[in-house]
């Protein structure tokens, strides 16, 4: 049952020629409950920890506005530009650091993991301002979570002001509370419907829309500002109970109400179908093997939504093992594989400067489908092989795999050795042909990149 090449490449992040593949589930299982390692590695600041912070960036923006037709408008224009900057380089210096963990992490499972809850919790700044603080949201409020219990993970993201800006709970306000009344303006059901609809219990998971304007209603009084952090503000509070699917929330209690709602949707048998079908697509096929799905919603119930016991039963299924390679790497993804295939040091991708980081990173990303942080929706990232095997798509892989790798290692592999370090075992006889008869190492390396056997997992 238990296959390394699978482990490492359906589960993980790729093989490598310096990092063994994972030999038994319960290794893997082993390192994804120990400590982060590639986290204390590769470390990535915290929402608080982020500079420049919100705070900041509003005073030097206020500042510009005020200085304009003076004598300090163009010191205050040079604040602004170095602030953009300064954006800019924990942009870079974030993409990097979750690239290279992808690359060098010797726990696969845990960056996977943390990609697919980062996704299944979207969030995407509304400014681009914010721009850097996406993944120290990832930081603060998924990583810690991928082995620990789901609600754990849903308070964190609910209470995470990222999550409060996107999709502007900040704004929400119960219609009969003092603020709603004096204001005249009511909810804003951004966060419930997605919480009930994504993050929870799914479509056809049994909730209407009473539920989510009672939800709603729940949530109001949850806000963010930058000099106050996440706040509950009982003025904008709607007064009364609440009715979410089923079960009665008291108003008396404030956020203690809203933590509790959470934890309650967080253990149904609704959420626990919906999120076990959502990682068994993720990682194994997009028509999963029901058995499968319904083992890993027995584990998260039985456990109480524990994701470590989720992934083990996942690890533990034969379904789980069969060669099918039936998903396709998404283009971030690809890229780690790509460059964990080569043996690439984190010492080689930290340094890559604002124009290497565009040329290697953020413009062949694009070009492939899925710029950094910026999905479309709060839905995130597709899963349909289809939407990833598109011509512009598959050029973008193509020109990445012949320019890019070069500038990576000091001397490119021979095709010959390559195709079974990147690909493994099972490589097809087509390939391994393809790569013994190519003209140049840089050609034989990119023919391997570029392959089905490669692509697909």
């Amino acid at each position: 049952m238990f296959d390394p090449i699978i482990a490492a490449t359906r589960f993980g992040t790729g093989l490598s020629p310096v990092i063994e593949p994972p030999w038994d589930a319960e290794s893997m299982l082993g390192k994804l409950g120990g400590p982060d390692q590639a986290a204390g590695l590769l470390p990535i600041a915290g929402f608080d920890a982020t500079v420049p912070t919100l705070v900041f960036i509003a005073e030097v923006q206020k500042a510009a506005r005020e200085a304009r037709g003076t004598d300090q408008e163009d010191a205050a224009k040079e604040a602004v530009r170095q602030k953009n900057r300064e954006v800019a380089d924990v942009i870079r210096h974030n993409t990097l650091s979750t690239l290279a963990r992808c690359v060098t992490a010797q726990d696969g499972l845990r960056e996977r993991l943390t990609l697919f809850w980062a996704d299944h919790f979207t969030v995407i700044a509304r400014s681009l301002n914010h721009r850097h603080l996406v993944t120290p949201y990832i930081a603060d409020a998924i990583r810690p979570h991928v082995a620990g219990r789901f609600a754990d993970m849903v308070k964190a993201v609910v209470m995470h002001p990222m999550m409060l800006l996107y999709l502007e709970q900040t704004r929400s306000l119960g219609p009969t509370s003092v603020q709603g009344i004096k204001s005249g303006r009511g909810l804003n059901e951004n966060l419930a419907r997605e919480l009930l609809e994504l993050h929870l219990i799914g479509v056809g998971g049994g909730y209407d829309q009473t539920d989510v304007t009672q939800m709603a209603e729940l949530l109001t009084g949850l806000s963010f500002h930058p000099s106050q952090g996440v706040t509950y503000k009982p003025q904008q509070a709607e007064p009364g109970a609440e009715v979410v699917m089923g079960r009665r929330y008291s108003a008396d209690s404030e956020l203690a109400t809203i933590t509790s709602a959470l934890e309650d949707l967080a253990i149904r048998p609704e959420t626990a179908t919906h999120i076990c079908r959502k990682l068994a697509v993720h990682f194994v096929s997009d028509t999963p093997d029901p058995d499968l799905v319904a083992s890993m919603s027995r584990a998260f119930m039985d456990s109480g939504g524990d994701l470590l016991a989720v992934t083990g039963a996942m690890l533990q299924h034969p379904a789980a093992w069969v060669q099918t390679r039936a998903k396709v790497r998404q283009p971030f993804t690809y890229v780690a594989a790509g460059l964990r295939a080569l043996g690439v040091r984190a010492d080689r991708i930290m340094p890559l400067d604002a124009k290497q980081f565009r040329r290697h990173v953020t413009d062949p990303l694009r070009l492939m489908g899925q710029p950094v942080e910026q999905p479309v929706g709060p839905d995130g990232w597709p899963e349909d092989p289809a939407a990833w095997i598109t011509p512009q798509g598959l050029a973008g892989r193509i020109s990445w795999a012949v320019a890019s790798p070069a500038d990576f290692v000091d001397t490119l592999p021979d095709p010959r050795r390559f195709v079974q370090t990147a690909v493994g075992s099972t490589a097809p006889a087509d390939l391994i042909f393809a790569a013994e008869a190519a003209e140049s190492l840089s050609d034989g390396v990119a023919l391997v990149l570029t392959s089905p056997a490669f692509q697909r997992i």
